[in-house]
């Protein structure tokens, strides 16, 4: 009923930038908050930053100042702009989103496959 589906994942040397997106399609009545977390092998999953409805964000002490999430309700996306990366922002980064089906009750949180960024040099 409802695909999230990231992209912009790739290779970039250290001090690089990338853009990743993810998009939610299927039979939505309204997108709530919408996340980018992060998995790094060996390591747990972390919330690295956090977008409202609204448009209010919250970051990953780690990410602040380097990295920047945003949204177009239009097209249910959201956007996480990475800059000055490091090799230790490599990691698996997958978006969730919190959304309320056409005719259901409530929201569900839906999960995207992941996409890999590897920096490196």
């Amino acid at each position: 009923q409802v695909q999230l589906v990231e992209s912009g994942g790739d290779l970039v040397q250290p001090g690089g930038s990338l853009r990743l997106s993810c998009r939610a399609s299927g039979s939505i009545f309204t997108v709530y908050a919408m996340e980018w977390y992060r998995q790094a092998p060996g390591k747990q999953r972390e919330l690295v930053a956090r977008i409202t409805k609204g448009g209010s964000t919250t970051y990953a002490d780690s990410v602040k100042g380097r990295f920047t999430i945003s949204r177009d309700n239009t097209k249910n996306t959201v956007y996480l702009q990475m800059n000055s990366l490091k090799p230790e922002d490599t990691a698996v980064y997958s978006c969730n989103a919190n959304i309320r089906l056409i005719g259901a009750p409530g929201p569900i949180i839906y999960w995207g496959q992941g996409t890999q960024v590897t920096v490196s040099s």
